[in-house]
């Protein structure tokens, strides 16, 4: 008897990691959940630290159950805390829009000519701080009322 000889002979030829359409399914079936509790986890931890009314300790005790038990205590945050979970998500892209509208309004602002009264405020304080005269007060004036 050889020393590397096996108890059970194989009945096919091994073709590689590629020979087999049903291992390369079950390969890509294995990613894909992998990959989707990778997902899950983070948004699980995401909105643990998202949560404001949670204190440090249930954080903690959230995220050290997430590591020594990890697909029970998922499915457990998710049915105790889904419900809440979407809103903190939603609150925060609601802020996230509302931050990006103030932002664009700033931007559009900052471009737009100023106002005719404006314009005549700043003429009227330089006029009062002596950097201009009357006559060319009345030009600023002026133009700023025809523009």
């Amino acid at each position: 008897m050889r020393f590397f000889e096996t108890a059970t002979p194989i009945m096919y030829e091994y073709q590689g990691f590629w020979g087999s359409f049903w291992d390369l399914i079950w390969w890509f079936l294995t990613i894909f959940i992998f990959v989707s509790y990778l997902f899950v986890l983070f948004a699980i931890i995401g909105d643990l630290f998202r949560d404001h009314k949670l204190n440090g300790w249930l954080k903690a005790i959230w995220v050290v159950a997430l590591l020594f038990f990890p697909l029970i205590t998922a499915l457990i945050y998710l049915i105790a805390r889904g419900r809440s979970m979407g809103e903190r998500s939603q609150a925060q892209a609601q802020a996230l829009r509302d931050a990006q509208a103030e932002y664009v309004k700033g931007l559009a602002g900052q471009g737009a000519a100023p106002s005719p009264a404006d314009e005549i405020a700043k003429a009227k304080n330089l006029l009062d701080a002596g950097a201009i005269s009357q006559a060319e007060y009345e030009g600023l004036k002026a133009k700023a009322l025809t523009s």
